[in-house]
């Protein structure tokens, strides 16, 4: 065991040969290593399975020694400053390794086939491979400052990856928002680690969590000076991780290709964030005020992200609001100071999560078969209804996620989730009825997505359903019912036709297809626009994914069902099966100090049913407005009742309206900025560069344009003409004698008086 934790330090580095090679081969041999890309995946894949197989390793001897291993050596030294690079290996390291691995080999595995006709395959694996090599270094840092370094490098691929098609000026902008975003948190991490270095002269966390509170217990620092470091330090986790008010860049970031989704900004990248809180909280626990600012972050953005997604038309901004807002239940826990709880729904999560970003990326490459790469159609919730029939695994796929993240047993957010919500009781009620509320509402939005996307029918006469003029809410397919696909298909092909007048035939299979995002060109084989008028046209429909992208998926199910036995705990019937607290003992729980949650059946059941009531409620609510059948007799019903008080069918249309209105605008938090931050600030350059033309630059070139006259008029004076100095001094002694005449008269007048 001791050799295994020596060869620790490797594992941020095991994936870092791949972009090393793929840049190298770019820039000395780019013609063969572009015509072998498709080989590229097998070394990604392979060296991140390496790691995963170390990891798992160290974590079967964590559970069974519940040790602690860390290793430093020193990188700088000097009489003021000593800095060390090392690595530490505990149950929190373990975790979020295993995490890391798994869900990136799932997601390359998914990504070769994905990415297959993407221009920038191989920059795509260069990016993903360090990326894994900047988060296995982030998890495995042993002190403040390398965890700083690692933190930038996570955010500097994210940064890349975002931006991955940048060529298109959203994605561009939505790349920059990301940077700039989480530029806020950085700086405040940056800040944080300063001061806290300041005050303890260590960055090393063993180190740093004596020193700190033997000061804090000892009254020997300031407080309010440790409580302003200590909130700096959770700024960063608050960029990071999408918590109000610094969430608005994940939205944003649904532009990169959607396996970067699935692995960065659902399951790993906004996970650190996470990690940084729990990492350091033996820190935040000492001081009351940051632990209550954690759990109070956490509660408004659990409500603000599943209010957000209620409205969403795209498949991915829905769920990245989703995500944010399950993020907002781990930074829950965490400020409530249930640290088991908010790292079992970190891994279910981030196994659910991926799970769904993966299933609407195959629902994203069928639609882009049919319509094109366009996201306002491929990825519009609106015109995807009735696809069960179509793609049946990828339904159930994502069946299962909704499912879980819902929280209905035996799925894996379940068992998380309602630890959650039952520590949020012995915390504080008021939290407790919030958190119980929002669950309500992810059943709600999350089977909202699965109906729109899979239980819609084509309804001719409905329009896009905008919240406030539809008489019906579900989705308006492309192809839902036989008799209407052929029409609506020959519709859409005539928004197709190019500049000679033909118009594009949907092929049946995706690989026939060159899809280039960049240039944002699709080429079509195409055919005379009068074949789509015979009757014997053959229409492409929607279908499955390749092997390899279901292969993941399928895994992912796997997970998806199973991983919540690892937090199942009773203490009858000899069931114990609490593999995570076991793992996680010793740690630092405020509401489970011992780490021991064994509960009864009797009680188990009690505290479940009314979390999956709730769920359940969100769910029928669901039903009745996107399921077909149900939202007619609602819309039915609704029309019987509303009939004839025409106030309160007003009073609802504004009540609709509103919720519409502030799910679809992000609840105006990107107008707020734009028009307090980037408009203001605008206006102060402007303000500035005015300031700075008319007077820094004024004043000399005023300057030199007085001197440029003068000299001209001296010019003049001086001739050399003696008529001319005659003249002028005729001219002075006339001004003289005036000004004596009349001074002379003053003191006349004055002698008088």
């Amino acid at each position: 065991m001791e050799y295994i934790h020596q060869c620790s330090w490797i594992i941020p580095f095991i994936p870092l040969p791949v972009p090393m090679l793929i840049g190298v081969g770019l820039l000395l041999f780019p013609a063969p290593t572009k015509d072998i890309r498709r080989m590229w995946a097998f070394p990604s894949v392979l060296l991140l399975s390496i790691v995963m197989i170390f990891s798992v390793d160290l974590a079967i001897h964590q559970i069974n020694n519940s040790s602690i291993y860390q290793y430093v050596w020193s990188w700088t030294i000097n009489n003021d400053l000593s800095l060390e690079f090392g690595y530490l290996i505990d149950s929190l390291t373990s975790i979020m390794s295993i995490l890391i691995t798994t869900v990136g080999i799932l997601v390359l595995i998914y990504s070769d086939n994905y990415m297959s006709y993407d221009e920038g395959y191989l920059r795509f694996f260069a990016y993903m491979s360090f990326f894994n090599t900047s988060m296995l270094g982030l998890v495995t840092s042993s002190n403040l400052i390398q965890i700083y370094i690692f933190w930038e490098l996570v955010g500097m691929c994210s940064y890349l990856l975002i931006g991955f098609w940048f060529t298109r000026p959203i994605a561009a902008n939505a790349c920059q928002k990301a940077f700039v975003t989480n530029r806020v948190g950085d700086f405040c991490l940056l800040l944080g680690i300063l001061g806290l270095y300041w005050i303890t002269g260590s960055l090393e966390f063993r180190d740093l969590f004596e020193i700190f509170n033997n000061l804090i217990y000892n009254n020997e620092v300031n407080l309010l000076l440790v409580t302003l470091c200590a909130f700096l330090l959770f700024g960063g986790s608050v960029a990071k991780s999408a918590q109000f008010p610094l969430h608005v860049w994940l939205p944003d970031a649904m532009e990169g290709p959607t396996p970067i989704s699935a692995l960065i900004h659902a399951a790993t990248m906004v996970a650190a964030g996470i990690f940084l809180v729990a990492r350091l909280l033996p820190l935040f626990i000492v001081i009351p005020s940051i632990m209550n600012g954690i759990a109070f972050i956490g509660i408004i953005t659990v409500v603000l992200g599943a209010t957000l997604a209620l409205a969403q038309k795209d498949i991915k901004r829905g769920l990245a609001y989703s995500t944010m807002s399950q993020l907002g239940y781990m930074m829950l826990a965490l400020g409530m100071g249930s640290y088991r709880a908010a790292l079992f729904h970190l891994i279910t999560h981030a196994y659910s999560k991926a799970l769904l970003f993966l299933g609407s990326g195959s629902i994203i490459h069928s639609m882009e078969a049919i319509v094109g790469y366009s996201p306002d159609k491929s990825q519009n919730m609106v015109l995807m209804g009735g696809l069960t029939k179509h793609v049946p695994i990828t339904k159930t796929a994502f069946l299962v996620g909704t499912l879980s993240l819902c929280g209905i047993p035996p799925f894996a957010c379940f068992w998380s989730k309602d630890e959650i919500l039952n520590d949020s009781w012995l915390y504080s009620p008021i939290f407790a009825i919030i958190a119980c509320s929002t669950a309500g509402l992810t059943a709600f939005y999350m089977f909202r997505i699965y109906l729109l996307v899979f239980e819609g029918y084509l309804n001719v006469n409905c329009q896009n359903f905008n919240g406030k003029k539809n008489s019906s809410f579900h989705s308006i397919s492309l192809w839902g019912k036989e008799k209407e696909a052929k029409k609506k298909m020959y519709l859409l092909s005539l928004l197709t036709i190019n500049n000679n007048g033909r118009t594009s035939l949907f092929r049946k299979k995706a690989d026939s297809l060159r899809i280039d995002r960049n240039r944002k060109n699709i080429t079509w084989p195409f055919i005379d626009i009068t074949q789509f008028e015979t009757n014997n046209t053959t229409f492409s429909y929607p279908h499955e994914s390749e092997n390899t992208m279901l292969f993941s998926m399928l895994v992912l199910i796997l997970f998806t069902l199973f991983i919540g036995v690892i937090g199942i705990s009773f203490n009858q019937e000899r069931l114990d099966l609490d593999i995570l607290s076991k793992y996680l003992s010793p740690s630092i729980d405020l509401l489970h100090p011992n780490s021991n949650n064994s509960e009864n059946w009797y009680e188990f059941v009690t505290n479940a049913t009314f979390s999956v009531s709730i769920a359940f409620f969100g769910i029928f609510i669901a039903s009745f407005f996107y399921k077909p059948f149900y939202s007619s007799l609602l819309n039915f019903n609704l029309l019987n009742l509303f009939s004839k008080n025409v106030s309160k069918r007003v009073v609802a249309d504004k009540i609709r309206n509103f919720i519409y209105d502030w799910s679809y605008n992000r609840g105006y938090i990107d107008a707020f900025y734009r028009i307090s931050l980037i408009d203001n600030v605008r206006r102060l350059a402007k303000l500035n560069y005015s300031f700075d033309r008319r007077v820094i630059d004024g004043i000399p070139n005023g300057v030199g344009i007085t001197s440029f006259f003068l000299g001209e008029v001296i010019k003049y004076a001086g001739g050399g003409r003696i008529s001319s100095y005659i003249l002028l001094y005729f001219f002075y002694a006339l001004i003289f004698l005036l000004i004596y005449y009349f001074n002379f008269i003053n003191l006349e007048l004055i002698n008088l008086n």
